[in-house]
């Protein structure tokens, strides 16, 4: 019988409203845990790569691969264009990858101008989508610890840049490219058409395509590239309408209303109907609740808000 685990931003992303009373009343009867938080931790929870649970997922091989074919065997950085902003502190990252919306013409206009100053480092750039940018990087490169651009977001640049000595060299590469991007004309034309301008790098995701990754799912349906590159690396089919044990993305999800009604009422009734035998929503703050069928009879447990510690 197949199940299905619904993966949701933290909860905070959602307002402070009432769940509809049936799904209030389910979330009380449910089996409630709490997990590491963050979106490695998340993803780990469903995909166990090489064995290892814990370390930071090698986004740009698994990435790579589903975007090339080509990731096997090498080392990879992202490089993603990025858009940074000015404040009083310094520096605010405001928009990156897919949240700019590149497209071809902005890698081809950039790149080229770009390419020098990876020259030197024996550093080739290429971007065959245009909102995810590579680095292709020798074996015997030492590298820093890299923060995710989620984790960058909204916040003070300067406290995740890579740091200590082997951070230094990617702390000029990346002055240097912001250098180059904001003299580049092409950023004025974006400007011009109401965009951002491109005016970053942000180097993140480093490491070699897994050996081996599992996970208990049969399907995963996501838009997402990171997410996308792990089923494949699994091997579980991508997308889908069947009736099996699907892992199902919804981080994208602000709206507690569409979450109640579109998304965990028809599974509810699904469980209640017996064509699902299990139903788990697992948040990126790290909170699971997992409803089965039977959890029906605790008619004494209190309906349960989703903001509920």
């Amino acid at each position: 019988m197949a199940s299905a685990t619904l993966l949701l931003p933290t909860r905070n992303r959602f307002a402070a409203a009432a769940l509809p009373a049936d799904v209030a009343r389910a979330f009380g009867q449910a089996v409630h845990s709490v997990h590491q938080a963050g979106e490695n931790a998340q993803l780990q929870r469903h995909f166990t790569v090489d064995g290892e649970v814990g370390s930071p997922l090698p986004v740009a091989a698994l990435t790579r691969q589903l975007d090339v074919g080509d990731a096997l065997g090498q080392r990879w950085l992202r490089a993603d264009p990025a858009h940074m902003v000015p404040d009083m502190q310094g520096a605010r990252m405001m928009g990156h990858g897919d949240t700019l919306r590149p497209d071809a013409r902005d890698a081809a206009a950039l790149l080229p101008a770009l390419q020098p100053v990876f020259d030197e480092h024996g550093l080739q750039l290429d971007a065959p989508e245009p909102s995810r940018w590579y680095l292709r990087l020798p074996e015997d490169m030492a590298l820093p610890v890299f923060a995710s651009p989620d984790e960058v977001l909204g916040d003070d640049l300067f406290a995740h840049l890579p740091a200590g000595a082997e951070g230094r060299p990617w702390r000029a590469l990346l002055t240097e490219a912001q250098v180059v991007l904001h003299a580049h004309p092409w950023n004025q034309q974006r400007m011009a058409q109401g965009s951002a301008p491109i005016n970053s790098l942000w180097f993140w995701g480093p490491g070699r395509l897994p050996a081996k990754v599992q996970t208990a799912h049969a399907q995963v349906r996501s838009r997402d590239a990171l997410l996308r590159g792990l089923a494949q690396a699994a091997g579980v089919q991508l997308d889908g309408e069947q009736s099996v044990d699907a892992l199902v993305d919804l981080r994208q999800l602000r709206s507690l209303q569409l979450l109640g009604s579109d998304a965990i009422q028809p599974l509810l009734a699904a469980l209640r109907r017996g064509e699902l035998q299990e139903l788990v929503l697992d948040f990126e703050d790290g909170v699971q609740f997992r409803f089965e069928r039977a959890q029906r009879w605790k008619f004494w447990k209190k309906p349960r808000q989703l903001h509920e510690p």
